[in-house]
């Protein structure tokens, strides 16, 4: 084998592998920019989240003994949601407003007026299809965390990930205390019936 050869044969190994690092970088920084527009749809949804709980406080505070600590809660949970940057704080944070708001609509069990009022109906249906929208946008956030996270730990784009400094993207989870909690199934008292 020639010089020639040789210097050929090497240079089109350098153009492969040049070719081959740049479409893995454009694979992560596609998965990296897909990671920010599904965090962004979340922060949308959670946003009309946070607008809608002034109303939801207002109708409720309507009624005089309704208790205050509750309303006072869920305000101030919304007011420190708002200002959060990071993943984490925000899942924090909109996991308390979920506590919050699922204590509110349990005092208001107690508020039978409350409870037939058709603004309080009304705001109670716009919060469902909130929340269903936000679970839709989490799905979808989490799908595009798991994609982009398997691409920076594969081999061979996880070369290319450390060289350029890629970081792992975090996982979005709302969820409260109940959703967690395995159903305690008694099957011994049923036997002996």
């Amino acid at each position: 084998m020639g010089t020639t050869t040789f210097l050929a044969v090497v240079l089109v190994m350098a153009v492969i592998t040049a070719l081959v690092v740049v479409a893995l970088y454009n694979k992560l920084v596609r998965g990296r920019i897909l990671v920010r527009e599904g965090f962004s749809g979340i922060d949308v949804q959670l946003k009309r989240r946070h607008d809608l709980i002034p109303n939801l406080v207002s109708t409720v505070s309507g009624y005089s003994d309704f208790e205050r600590s509750v309303l006072e809660d869920l305000t101030r949970l919304r007011t420190q949601a708002i200002g959060d940057d990071s993943v984490a704080d925000k899942q924090r944070d909109e996991n308390a407003i979920s506590a919050a708001l699922k204590n509110l609509f349990a005092v208001a069990e107690n508020y039978p007026d409350l409870k037939a009022s058709s603004n309080f109906l009304d705001l109670q249906q716009e919060l469902a299809e909130i929340e269903d929208a936000v679970h839709k946008a989490r799905r979808y956030y989490n799908a595009t965390v798991r994609d982009y996270n398997t691409l920076i730990e594969a081999f061979p784009s996880v070369l290319v990930a450390q060289a350029f400094g890629f970081e792992s993207a975090e996982f979005f989870e709302l969820e409260t205390i109940a959703e967690r909690e395995v159903p305690n199934v008694d099957f011994q008292n049923d036997a002996g019936k």
